[in-house]
């Protein structure tokens, strides 16, 4: 007998809280009620340093716009497309308000077209936010391989000497000096031979002197001309 009157208040409940849920919805998707009217957007990235004004720019939700009326994957479709952003997702919360949640491009380099300077992130992606200004960064030319992290990781420790970096026949690094030098990288460990030639010009000056190329390519030896 206990168990049959549990049954049926559970019942009784579960009736209540189905028919209540159901109303809520039902008037938000009419746009009655406190939840239908998108009031706030939130917005999160993976990194806490990033300007996220593109990002609520793109979002382009007007004051009291009804929230089953926004298309989410259109919205999500100009968000991806911001600047920077890798990858990015929306959702409609509970109480009508929309969250937006991005992962963005972690910058580790620069690429140019000559002109201007293109934030350049670690797997050779070229974010299309590009700056006048090269700051302190190690500048990359031309075709980019999908792994740039610790070429640009190790010429970073010398970027008062390098103009830029170019990818050669698709298989070894350039480097460019600011004094007009060619560096010639091998194919096979390209940091190593950047920390030989770290090495080489604070013994030597190597990179001061009036020399148009240094050939690294052969790991025996190093050629001057």
């Amino acid at each position: 007998m206990k168990r049959s009157i549990l049954f049926w208040i559970s019942f009784v409940v579960a009736i209540i809280l189905a028919v209540y849920f159901s109303s809520r919805i039902i008037m938000t998707a009419m746009g009655q009620g406190p939840a239908s009217v998108v009031r706030g957007i939130s917005i999160s990235a993976d990194q806490n340093d990033k300007d996220l004004a593109a990002i609520a720019a793109a979002a382009a939700v007007a004051p009291a716009t009804r929230t089953y009326s926004v298309d989410l994957d259109a919205m999500n479709a100009r968000i991806a497309a911001t600047p920077g952003v890798r990858e990015s997702a929306v959702r409609r919360m509970p109480n009508g308000n929309l969250r937006i949640m991005v992962r963005m491009y972690r910058a580790v380099a620069l690429w140019t077209d000559g002109t201007m300077f293109y934030p350049l992130s670690a797997d050779g992606t070229i974010v299309k936010k590009p700056t006048a200004e090269r700051g302190d960064a190690v500048v990359f030319a031309g075709d980019i391989p999908r792994a740039i992290g610790e070429i640009a990781a190790a010429a970073h420790n010398m970027t008062g000497e390098i103009d830029y970096m170019e990818w050669i026949e698709n298989r070894r690094w350039n480097i460019i000096t600011t004094g007009g030098i060619t560096v010639m990288l091998p194919e096979d460990g390209p940091a190593d031979a950047i920390g030989s030639l770290i090495v080489l010009n604070n013994s030597h000056r190597i990179l001061s002197r009036d020399i148009k190329t240094i050939d690294m390519r052969d790991s025996a030896r190093i050629l001057v001309k």
